[in-house]
């Protein structure tokens, strides 16, 4: 399966980035990754510079039909970026609208609010965003990794890069199950 990793070339927190690619690539997948502009995007660890990484697609010269799933890495920079791309939030919402499987971890959910696609999904995030994702329509839960497959398709979230062994698992086996 084609797996989208949505980031902004101005910085992704890059564990949320490479563990699930990493994951996605040890079970077979074919991860691809998409940016709002062509080059590279920049790694952050936490506040500090990382590493970089080329861009494979651009949004707006791609659909969601080109992907089995979408994975939203977090840091704080990268979804605030995405959420004023317009095509970044279609890009997004489109896999909603296909009913193709999304994961989302930290920050990523700010995306997600501005693609206006959480109403009525139980969701977990970074802490800060629990008032945005509830004040979107969402209902906030302090998990580990939650799975919402309210609508069309299926939603996981968690919450922080300690949760990514759990939000690896869960989105590779939601993911396989909805490629049936």
């Amino acid at each position: 399966m084609r797996i989208a990793f949505l980031t902004a070339p101005e910085g992704v927190e890059q564990v949320e980035l490479t563990e699930p690619w990493r994951a996605a690539k040890e079970a077979g997948h074919d991860p691809v990754l998409v940016s709002t502009q062509s080059g590279e995007i920049q790694g952050f660890d936490h506040l500090d510079k990382a590493d970089t990484f080329p861009v494979d697609e651009v949004v707006g010269e791609i659909s969601a039909d080109a992907f089995g799933g979408l994975v939203l890495p977090g840091g704080v920079a990268n979804p605030d970026f995405l959420r004023m791309d317009e095509k970044a939030v279609a890009f997004v919402k489109d896999f909603f609208t296909q009913g193709r499987p999304v994961a989302a971890i930290c920050h990523a959910p700010w995306t997600l609010v501005e693609a206006d696609v959480v109403r009525g999904r139980t969701m977990t995030s970074w802490p800060s965003l629990r008032t945005d994702l509830r004040n979107a329509g969402a209902t906030w839960v302090d998990e580990q990794v939650q799975v919402c497959d309210a609508g069309d398709n299926v939603l996981v979230t968690s919450r922080k890069p300690d949760d990514l062994e759990a939000f690896c698992e869960t989105y590779l086996a939601q993911f396989a199950k909805a490629a049936g």
